[in-house]
């Protein structure tokens, strides 16, 4: 669901998905190749919301902020189930782990990873590379090629799924028993084993 609020209307690249039981409020920017899932709250009522490129933001997540301020997820950020992102800058190729907790005016350099139920305290610069873990979340070592090689083939998997959405998700009734024809699982695979090659 989209809602206008106090004259501002979201805005959303035509290649991007949105899921209908996400609701997208106001001062909200979506630029290319985005996935939004089902439940997500963003709300740019008091302030901005900007997704670049790239980004997903997952089943659950929160996006927004104390007046005045204007949150930013930079390209190929990866905001994991459940998360709530408040007040806060994410950099470039980030992973932010699933139910962390991201605090305002935190800012987030390129290519971190943030460890699931980390809690980012207000106000913190992270450096960029940065594993951080815990609550409160600390630096625990600098992320390896190897990691953010894995974390971004993950996030193209997320940037193939609008495209996926568009083609196959269709509202449904679920049925009483399994079919003779059910095609086989193999086929969900498709994406991932693209990306591998």
């Amino acid at each position: 669901m989209f809602y206008a609020f106090n004259g501002f209307i979201p805005v959303v690249h035509p290649s991007s998905f949105v899921h209908p039981q996400a609701v997208v409020t106001g001062n909200v920017i979506i630029g290319k190749d985005v996935y939004i899932g089902p439940g997500a709250a963003i709300r740019g009522d008091w302030g901005g919301i900007v997704i670049e490129d790239g980004c997903n933001v997952q089943e659950n997540c929160t996006i927004h902020m104390f007046p005045g301020v204007t949150v930013y997820l930079r390209a190929g950020a990866h905001i994991g189930h459940g998360a709530i992102i408040h007040g806060a800058s994410i950099g470039k190729n980030c992973m932010i782990g699933m139910n962390s907790v991201i605090m305002d005016e935190v800012e987030m350099g390129d290519e971190c990873i943030v460890g699931a139920l980390t809690f980012i305290k207000a106000n913190e610069k992270i450096p960029a590379r940065s594993l951080v873990v815990g609550n409160p979340g600390k630096i625990i070592k600098t992320v390896t090629d190897e990691m953010i090689n894995w974390k971004t083939m993950g996030t193209r998997l997320y940037q193939h799924l609008p495209e996926e959405c568009f083609q196959y998700l269709t509202p449904c009734e679920p049925l009483n028993e399994i079919p003779e024809n059910r095609p086989s699982q193999e086929k969900l695979y498709q994406t991932w084993n693209k990306i591998k090659q």
